[in-house]
C-alpha cells in the first residue's frame, strides 16, 4: 500500500531532525579528535566548522542540478553520508598514526561531507512542495534541523563521547544515517527504480558500519598502539579528555589528549623540582593545595613530610583520579598518596573552586597542563594569580609549572611577569628556575612567596635528583633562555596561549 502524503512529510520533517543531529556530530567528532591529536582545540574547531558550513553552502547551490527521482538520490546521499561520517574518526586516527597526513583528509572528509549535506536540505523541501505551501516547508524543515542541533550538542559531551567514545559515537550516527535512508526506501518504493538493488547497499552499509560499532575498540587499540609504540593497558575517553597509560618493560608512561605526562623513567626529577623548592622554602605545612596533578606523584612528594595536616588535591577529572588510587600499578608509582588519610580529593574546576573557598594555605603547588589552549590559559592570568594570592598564608609559598624556558621561552618569561603583575601588595618574591628531564626536555618553573630569602633545599628528605648544589644553579638562565620582551597574561588578551603555540611549532611543526 503506497504511503500517504501525510506519512511521506513526517518521514521526511523526521529524516530532516536526524540528519541535523548527525552533521553536527560529525563536526563535533573532527574538530574534537583534531584537537585531542594535535591540540590547539580553538583553531580546529573553528577550521572544521568553517568548512562544513562553507561546504554546506556548495552543496544548497548544488543541489538546483538535481531534477530527477528526487527520492531515491536522498536516499543514496544518506548511505554516503553514513558511511563516510560514521567512518571519518577511523579514517582521520589512521591519517595520523600510520600515514601522517592528517590535515588534508581533515579537508577532504569536512568538505565532502558539508557538501553532501547541503545538498539534503534543498532535496526535501523540493520533495515536500505538494504537500504544504514553501512558506510551511521552509518553516517546518528549518525547525527541525535547528532543533536537532541543538540536541546533538547536549548529548555529545554528556552521553556519546563518556559512553561509546570517539570512533563508536561516529559509528553509532552513521547507523543512524543509513536507518533514514532505510526508513525513506520504505515510504517512496514506489517512486524509486531499482529498489531491491538500492535496498541491497542499503543493508550492506549498515552491516559495515555495525561492524565496525562492534569492534572499534579493538581498532581503537591498535591505531594507538601503533601512535605510542608501547603496549596500551588501559584508555578511555572521558567528558574532558582522552587518558592513557602505556606500560613497557617497567617503564609506564601517562598520555592525555595524546600529550606526555610523565614517564616513570625520569618523572621524578619533574616533581622534586616542582614541590621541594617551595616545601622548603615555607616555614609552615599545615595546610597544602595542589591544583592538577591527578596521578597523585606531586602529591607523593608533598606527604614526605612528617608535619603536614592536610593536603588538598583539586583535579577537574574524576576519571584520573579514581584511576591512580585504584590501580596496583599506578599506586606502586605515587605511593598510593591519592588514598592517604591526610589527602582530600576535589573533582572541581580550579578556578571554581577557589572562588567557594576561604582557606588560607601554606604551600598552593599548581601542577596543571601547560595553556595550550583558552580553558587551561585562564588558569595562568593575573586575575588567578591574584585570586591564588588571597589564599596564600602571610608566610606561604606559591609554585606552578611553567612550560619550557627552551621551546616556549616567550610563554614562560610570560608566566614569570604575570605572576610579578599579580602581586597587588608589592610584596612577593619571584624566582624563575628550570631544569633538564629528558622525556620534556629543558622544564621551567616559577616561585612566588613574600618571604624575603633565597630558595634552598637545607633539611630536604631522600630525594633521587635534586640537591642543594643543583638547586642554585637552576636560578641561572644561559643567553638563549634568558627573558625577551613579554606581555602579562590576562583574560581579555591570552598572549601566553599565542606565544606557547608559536614556541612549539617553531621547534616541532
Amino acid at each position: 500500500m503506497p504511503a500517504t502524503d501525510h506519512q511521506k512529510q513526517t518521514v521526511l520533517l523526521f529524516s530532516a531532525f536526524v540528519i541535523a543531529i548527525c552533521g553536527l556530530i560529525y563536526q563535533l567528532l573532527a574538530g574534537t579528535l583534531s584537537s585531542y591529536l594535535l591540540g590547539d582545540s580553538i583553531y580546529h574547531f573553528s577550521l572544521v566548522i568553517g568548512l562544513f558550513m562553507s561546504a554546506m553552502g556548495l552543496g544548497a547551490w548544488l543541489s538546483r542540478y538535481i531534477d530527477n527521482q528526487l527520492p531515491g538520490t536522498f536516499i543514496r546521499i544518506q548511505m554516503v553520508i553514513g558511511l563516510v561520517g560514521g567512518s571519518s574518526t577511523v579514517l582521520l586516527f589512521f591519517a595520523f598514526a600510520i600515514i601522517q597526513n592528517y590535515t588534508p583528509l581533515l579537508f577532504l572528509i569536512s568538505t565532502l561531507l558539508g557538501t553532501l549535506l547541503g545538498i539534503e536540505i534543498p532535496l526535501i523541501i523540493r520533495i515536500l512542495k505538494h504537500q504544504n505551501s514553501l512558506k510551511l516547508n521552509v518553516s517546518n524543515v528549518f525547525t527541525a534541523d535547528y532543533i536537532g542541533a541543538l540536541i546533538a550538542a547536549l548529548l555529545f559531551p554528556l552521553v556519546f563521547v563518556p559512553q561509546l567514545g570517539l570512533m563508536r559515537t561516529g559509528m553509532f550516527f552513521g547507523l543512524l544515517n543509513i536507518a533514514v535512508g532505510l526508513l525513506a526506501w520504505k515510504i517512496f518504493q514506489a517512486e524509486l527504480t531499482h529498489k531491491r538493488r538500492l535496498l541491497a547497499k542499503i543493508i550492506i552499509s549498515a552491516l559495515l558500519l555495525l561492524i565496525g560499532f562492534i569492534y572499534s575498540e579493538n581498532l581503537t587499540r591498535h591505531l594507538e598502539s601503533k601512535l605510542y609504540q608501547q603496549q596500551i593497558i588501559y584508555a578511555k575517553t572521558t567528558p574532558y579528555q582522552r587518558i592513557l597509560i602505556t606500560n613497557r618493560q617497567q617503564r609506564t608512561r601517562f598520555f592525555i589528549n595524546g600529550a606526555l605526562q610523565f614517564d616513570t623513567l625520569d618523572e621524578y626529577r619533574y616533581h622534586e623540582s616542582l614541590v621541594h623548592p617551595a616545601m622548603q622554602l615555607a616555614p609552615a605545612h599545615e595546610h597544602i593545595l595542589i591544583l592538577g596533578g591527578g596521578d597523585g606523584l606531586a602529591a607523593r612528594e608533598v606527604l614526605k613530610y612528617p608535619d603536614i595536616k592536610q593536603v588538598t588535591l583539586v583535579d577537574l577529572d574524576p576519571e584520573v583520579t579514581l584511576l591512580f588510587r585504584k590501580n596496583k600499578l599506578l599506586q606502586k608509582i605515587n605511593h598510593n598518596a591519592l588514598n592517604h588519610k591526610k589527602l582530600t580529593i576535589i573533582n572541581q574546576d580550579a578556578w571554581k573552586f577557589m572562588d567557594n573557598n576561604d582557606q588560607l594555605y601554606d604551600v598552593i603547588i599548581i601542577d596543571l597542563p601547560d595553556p595550550s589552549n583558552l580553558s587551561l590559559s585562564r588558569l595562568y592570568s593575573v586575575t588567578f594569580y591574584r585570586l591564588l594570592q588571597q589564599h596564600l598564608s602571610q608566610a606561604g609559598v606559591l609554585v606552578t609549572q611553567a612550560s619550557s624556558p627552551l621551546y616556549s621561552r616567550h610563554a614562560f618569561w610570560s608566566i614569570v611577569r604575570t605572576l610579578q603583575a599579580a602581586d597587588t601588595e608589592m610584596t612577593w618574591q619571584v624566582h624563575p628556575y628550570h631544569t633538564y628531564i629528558p622525556s620534556f626536555g629543558e622544564w621551567g618553573f616559577v616561585l612566588a612567596t613574600r618571604i624575603k630569602r633565597p630558595m634552598h633545599l637545607a633539611n630536604p628528605p631522600a630525594l633521587r635528583y635534586l640537591t642543594p648544589e643543583l638547586l642554585k644553579s637552576m636560578l641561572y638562565f644561559p643567553p638563549d633562555m634568558e627573558p625577551p620582551d613579554v606581555e602579562v597574561n590576562r583574560i581579555q588578551n591570552h598572549h601566553l596561549l599565542r606565544y606557547y603555540q608559536q614556541g612549539w611549532s617553531k621547534w616541532f611543526d
